[in-house]
This record gives C-alpha cells, sequence and structure tokens, in this order.
C-alpha cells in the first residue's frame, strides 16, 4: 500500500490518529499527502512531516521506516488491514482498536493499545506504562484482542480489563491486571508487587519472581500448568491463588513455584 518516511526528528508531540489502513483507503497520494495532522500546537499536513511512497503491493500495509517514538495514536481506531513500525513507536499505539494488526520492530510508549476492543499488536522491543489501560477516570480497559510484548512493560499492564489476551514475555511493573474483570494476561519472566490487585475474575499469570501475593488472595492449590490461549501453555508447577477478596472477586493468579520458593509456607494452608 504505502510507505512513510520522516523527514526530520520530532522534538514535539505529533497527533497522528490519520495513520491507520481504513483512512488511507481508496484515497490518492494526493489526498494522503493532505491528511491533517497536528505538530505540538500547529495543524500541519501529513506530507509536511512524512515522505509518502506508494509501493506496488496489492495489500493494506501501511510501513513506517524510522522513529516514529513522537509520533501519538498511529492505529487509532482501525479495523482492518496492517500497520508496521520498523522503529520505535509513539504513546497510545491502537489505541480503541477494532481489527486488523500493528507490528512494531522496535519499542513502544505508554498507554498501547488503550481500551482495544479487537485485532493484533505486537511490540517486538519494551513497552511503557498502561499497556492496554484506560484513560484517566474511566472504569474499562481492554475488551478483546492480542497483546503481544516481546520485551518488558511498565506499571499497571491490563489495568481495568474486561476480556482479551495480553502476553508479555519480559518482566512486568506494579499492579498488573489492577481492576481487571476478565481476559488472560500472561508474564512469563518476573513481575513486581501487587498484581491482580482488586481484581473481580480473569487470570494472570507469573512465569517468574513475584515478591509477595497480597494479603487478600487465598491460595487453592498447586497447578502443574496452565493454558494461556489455544495453542499456548505455561508448563509449572503453579501456586494458585484467588482473589481478591477485598471485591469478593473469583480472579485466578497463577505463580511459578520453582521460582518463587519464599511463597513456600502458603503450602500448610492446603
Amino acid at each position: 500500500m504505502l510507505n512513510l518516511y520522516p523527514l526530520k526528528e520530532f522534538k514535539y508531540p505529533v497527533m497522528a490518529e490519520c495513520i491507520t489502513p481504513d483512512v488511507f483507503y481508496g484515497k490518492t497520494l494526493e489526498e494522503i499527502e493532505t491528511l491533517k495532522i497536528w505538530e505540538g500546537n500547529k495543524q500541519k499536513k501529513l506530507g509536511d512531516l512524512f515522505k509518502v511512497e506508494k509501493n506496488n503491493s496489492e495489500n493494506s500495509i501501511i510501513t513506517i521506516h524510522g522513529d516514529v517514538s513522537k509520533v501519538r495514536r498511529i492505529g487509532a481506531g482501525m479495523k482492518t488491514g496492517e500497520i508496521a513500525i520498523h522503529g520505535n513507536a509513539g504513546m497510545h499505539l491502537g489505541e480503541e482498536m477494532k481489527g486488523g494488526k500493528i507490528v512494531v520492530q522496535g519499542n513502544a510508549e505508554s498507554w498501547v493499545g488503550s481500551m482495544m476492543k479487537g485485532g493484533l499488536i505486537e511490540v517486538n522491543g519494551d513497552a511503557g506504562d498502561y499497556v492496554a489501560a484506560p484513560y484517566r477516570g474511566c472504569s474499562e480497559g481492554m475488551h478483546g484482542g492480542r497483546i503481544i510484548i516481546h520485551g518488558n512493560t511498565g506499571n499497571e499492564a491490563g489495568a481495568y480489563m474486561r476480556n482479551g489476551i495480553i502476553k508479555i514475555y519480559g518482566c512486568a511493573g506494579q499492579f498488573v491486571g489492577l481492576r481487571m474483570h476478565d481476559g488472560t494476561i500472561y508474564i512469563e519472566r518476573d513481575c513486581k508487587s501487587r498484581p491482580g490487585a482488586c481484581m473481580v475474575e480473569g487470570k494472570i499469570v507469573v512465569g517468574g519472581f513475584l515478591e509477595s501475593v497480597l494479603p487478600t488472595f487465598s491460595i487453592e492449590s498447586i497447578k502443574e500448568k496452565v493454558k494461556i490461549e489455544e495453542n499456548e501453555v505455561a508448563r509449572g508447577p503453579f501456586y494458585l491463588f484467588f482473589g481478591d477478596i477485598t471485591e469478593n472477586g473469583k480472579g485466578k493468579l497463577y505463580v511459578s513455584k520453582e521460582k518463587n520458593p519464599h511463597l513456600s509456607s502458603f503450602e500448610r494452608l492446603l
């Protein structure tokens, strides 16, 4: 479909919700270049900030070449097609996304997949805080789709999550799954404190080290494996905790037994 090349190193935030296959579809190159975009407090045209180049492909892929870590809301609300970013991506990537696919070869800033409802986002590097989480003041986060982070994430990944799958193959920050209502969050490596705080339902799996489990969770059993999604199983054994009791929650928190020998004292409660 199209290749985009930043014409300079951006110093100010760029608001670029127009960069989606849905918006580009059916438009001429000239029409795409005149799409409105904001750089700081100045409205500009897409062609003022990016070189826009058609490729010979028949597919609906937008390929961005270069560092766009200052460019926000790429893929916001997209329903179809694909965006490939060969560099770092900015905040609110795939915000309220409903379908399609976004792949980032570098890192991504905060709010990846905020409130997304469908589709796939894959980040091959690290992601910032609030992966899939909603804006402040909103009580509903991710409703569907899949987010895959191959590196580490910051705090509050999956906060207020209602459905979908988040897979983090690195480490995660504090408050993973805060006020989670449904869905699955898998952390292959270590997780900082308070995962599942105030969760109602859903599943969180920690395959690495976890310093402590909130006292509002109760141990239920030890499981040899946990299903992450249809074709992926995490091998244990895992301690299974239920909570958060403060919310009368029925959420499931799985924590690696092998990586957390300091939690062995819970076994006497089984």
